[in-house]
């Protein structure tokens, strides 16, 4: 034993001996061996709208093309569940986990547990606390889409387009995730010192057309005068849709609709006039993602952020890209 190693060995002890928890960590990211196939985690965050759908079925295609046995969980909208799920994939001792973080720090927990277990994790369109886990240590990369520059396109084209005063509702997603911190940050920064936008009102609406059409309802009681309206996805814009109608008041003309996501429901309605703009957040990760993974199991540098790229949909272009809309 090294005189190095002596010294932790003791200081560990010394800890256990006071009734300290001690958990040990790898020092760096764990190998991945190459092989033909691999049994592969998915610890998807919920399946309640088209997005993630689309994200689960891309995974599950590619897999099954690569003869791949993916370990599939649903967490159901619950942190608490998905952090189950993967103790549960690191005791089925995969080879790698795909996660998409329901929430920033109680799956942060969940990345630094699996890489002790020696098992390596790509994040996908979700982060994770970057002061608990990093890319590059804790895990292997994020694949997913900018999703601050998501939230500033929409503010631009807003500054862009918006004609006198902008008073803005803004339906955030899922509190203490990484897409509803960012798409905000990004949207504020954008507009931020312009006299002629006013935000009225933020509240979540946690990704969800139902809950976004509730808490629509309730704002627009409060803020009649509302003529704005910028939801963090597209599920929540629909929802928007449905208690702006409902108060006789035209989505995309009486006011203005904003969105991100690019779904084909949401798309057919920027051709329909009721949504003005939105930005794609692609859900196709399978190629991309089992990709990645071979590439970190030959040994190749992998950077700690892979961005998607991204379209748009406006009213000059929507009906040409409806057909590629997922």
């Amino acid at each position: 034993m090294t005189p190095k190693r002596r010294t932790l060995t003791i200081a560990l002890a010394a800890l256990a001996a006071t009734g300290t928890t001690v958990v040990a960590f790898a020092q760096g990211l764990p190998k991945l061996a190459q092989k033909k196939t691999y049994k592969v985690g998915f610890a998807q965050t919920e399946s309640n709208n088209p997005w993630r759908i689309a994200q689960t079925k891309s995974m599950q295609d590619e897999a099954k093309k690569l003869g791949y046995q993916l370990v599939y969980t649903d967490a159901a909208g619950s942190a608490a569940k998905q952090v189950a799920d993967v103790d549960s994939m690191i005791a089925q001792r995969v080879d790698a986990i795909f996660l998409a973080p329901r929430e920033e720090k109680p799956l942060a927990a969940a990345v630094k547990k699996a890489r002790a277990a020696g098992i390596p994790v790509i994040l996908l369109d979700r982060n994770v606390d970057q002061s608990l886990a990093k890319a590059g240590n804790d895990y292997v990369t994020f694949i997913g889409s900018d999703f601050i520059q998501e939230g500033q396109r929409v503010g631009n084209w807003l500054k862009a387009n918006m004609k006198g005063q902008a008073r803005i509702i803004q339906l955030l997603g899922t509190t203490g995730s990484s897409p509803a911190n960012d798409r905000r940050k990004g949207f504020e920064d954008a507009i931020k010192g312009n006299a002629n936008m006013k935000i009225l009102a933020s509240q979540t609406g946690d990704f969800a057309r139902d809950k976004g059409r509730q808490v629509m309802e309730t704002l627009l009681q409060a803020h009649p005068d509302v003529n704005v309206v910028y939801a963090h996805n597209d599920e929540m814009a629909i929802g928007a849709i449905a208690a702006l109608e409902a108060a006789g008041k035209k989505p995309g003309k009486d006011v203005m609709v904003l969105s991100i996501d690019g779904g084909r429901e949401a798309v057919q309605l920027v051709v329909d006039g009721k949504i003005n703009y939105v930005v794609e957040c692609n859900p196709r990760f399978g190629p991309k993602a089992f990709e990645t993974l071979k590439q970190y199991a030959a040994g190749q540098k992998i950077p700690t952020k892979i961005i998607n790229p991204d379209k748009e949909y406006t009213p000059q272009n929507a009906k040409a890209l409806l057909s590629s809309a997922y």
